[in-house]
């Protein structure tokens, strides 16, 4: 209980005129860490002071980023095994009261429409139309041509609601499905593009790096050759590295969706954001 009370004194104080008790203030809310939040936001709906309800926004962000930091920090030592999770926790950023339940339960939604269709005898090219028929054509997802620079396309539960996102986005969805339905659908991180590989898993040691064929999930799930890369890398005046054509790690697309993220912030002013972003990248570097 002493803990309850010290939190409200803390909170009583936190419109304190002078600097060196406030910074005393927030230095010691910011310790409680989340568990002060509740009544910080208490406090903010019960007054009509604007510096006072400044201050806490100021505290909750802070209390509710460092959460991020930790958490990513977590995800990363732990071997980054789980994509969707990576991309849940960079999308708090930005909505840390955000259900992330719902977000699980449509992309399950979407997996069950996907696993009802799925039959045995299917080749995988036949899987991944399956996949697109669904994806693309039932629930409407696709780029977003109009605004591709919006920083709304890197979070998964606007994507989710939108219908629309960046490659990336909608390469950690259609991965996502892919792998849950026991699919080996895995991201690939080409210069100024992201795209999938549907890999076959006894072939991982050819020059192919077993990868059957590539997937578009930008473009409608679109199915091209090894080919196609070597023609794109080439309009590119680049020289085909082999990590062009194989499987990145889970923290490597989780790297890129941040730096999309910054790059986008970027563009809008926001520097904020971008130095809060820059932290994150740093974690997983």
């Amino acid at each position: 209980m002493e803990n309850i009370a010290e939190i409200s004194a803390l909170v009583k104080l936190l419109d304190d005129p002078d600097d060196e008790v406030y910074h005393h203030v927030e230095k010691k809310l910011l310790e409680y860490g989340g568990e002060v939040i509740h009544y910080l936001e208490t406090a903010w709906e019960q007054s009509f002071d604007g510096l006072l309800q400044e201050r806490i926004e100021n505290i909750v962000h802070q209390i509710q980023f460092n959460t991020v930091k930790e958490d990513l920090n977590l995800w990363y030592l732990s071997g980054a095994f789980d994509l969707l999770q990576g991309a849940l926790i960079i999308n708090r950023y930005q909505y840390p009261d955000l259900d992330e339940q719902k977000v699980i339960n449509q992309i399950e939604e979407i997996k069950r429409d996907i696993w009802l269709g799925l039959q045995y005898e299917m080749s995988s090219v036949e899987k991944v139309k399956l996949i697109n028929h669904v994806l693309y054509q039932q629930y409407g997802f696709g780029g977003n041509t109009k605004n591709h620079h919006d920083p709304q396309n890197s979070y998964l539960n606007q994507v989710l609601e939108s219908k629309k996102g960046n490659q990336i986005s909608l390469a950690i969805i259609y991965s996502t499905l892919a792998q849950k339905l026991d699919l080996p659908v895995y991201g690939i991180n080409l210069p100024q593009h992201f795209i999938l590989g549907y890999i076959d898993e006894s072939k991982q040691d050819g020059t192919e790096y077993g990868v059957l064929f590539y997937i578009n999930a930008f473009n409608r799930g679109n199915i091209f050759g090894k080919h196609d890369v070597d023609q794109f890398l080439r309009q590119l005046n680049l020289e085909p590295l082999p990590e062009y054509y194989r499987p990145c790690s889970n923290a490597d697309i989780i790297r890129r969706v941040i730096r999309n993220l910054i790059s986008a912030y970027e563009n809008a002013g926001a520097t904020e954001k971008v130095a809060e972003l820059t932290q994150l990248q740093e974690i997983i570097a």
